[in-house]
């Protein structure tokens, strides 16, 4: 008996892997802007999932586990990181997907923009508009109130806004 709970265990585990690993590895990504670090936080992340698995009731927990422990996570390696030297952004290499149609220059540019960012509204901003979350989703990952992530998204906006007027780019 105690052998097939192991095996539903890790059969358990392994779908709810590759169920989730794109996002765990996306939010990883787009906060550290570093694809070996993100890496490294997503295996991170999943050795956690192993260990709590016992607790997750429904996909949709995990799901929500997952995401909390990948901000979580993603927040501590930044912090690690900023105690070690660093490597510039243009010499990280794009996670190998189909780039999105658009101005690749404006995109760049927003990316860095994005990374100067504080950590709380930088992971806000990821969570809005690359994980698609709405902003009560976000307080519930993030562990904040819901005011103060719509103060983070808008202020972030506001604060994007006036960098890329200042650089010749928006509306005029």
């Amino acid at each position: 008996m105690i052998g097939l709970t192991a095996v539903r265990q890790a059969l358990d585990f392994g779908e709810l892997m590759r169920d989730h690993r794109a996002m765990v590895f996306s939010v990883a990504w787009h906060f550290l802007h570093d694809r070996d670090l993100a890496e490294e936080t997503a295996q991170d992340v999943f050795l956690s999932l192993h260990k709590n698995l016992a607790g997750i009731e429904t996909p949709a927990h995990a799901a929500f586990w997952l995401r909390k422990v990948a901000v979580q996570r993603s927040i501590d390696a930044a912090r690690k990181r900023s105690r070690r030297p660093q490597v510039a952004l243009d010499d990280i290499a794009e996670p190998s997907v189909r780039p999105a149609p658009g101005d690749p220059m404006l995109g760049g540019m927003l990316r860095r923009l994005i990374a100067t960012l504080p950590e709380t509204p930088r992971m806000a901003m990821i969570l809005r508009y690359q994980e698609d979350l709405d902003p009560a989703e976000i307080a519930l990952t993030m562990g904040i109130p819901l005011g103060t992530v719509k103060s983070h998204i808008q202020r972030s906006l506001a604060l994007l806004r006036g960098k890329l007027e200042r650089r010749g780019v928006g509306e005029r």
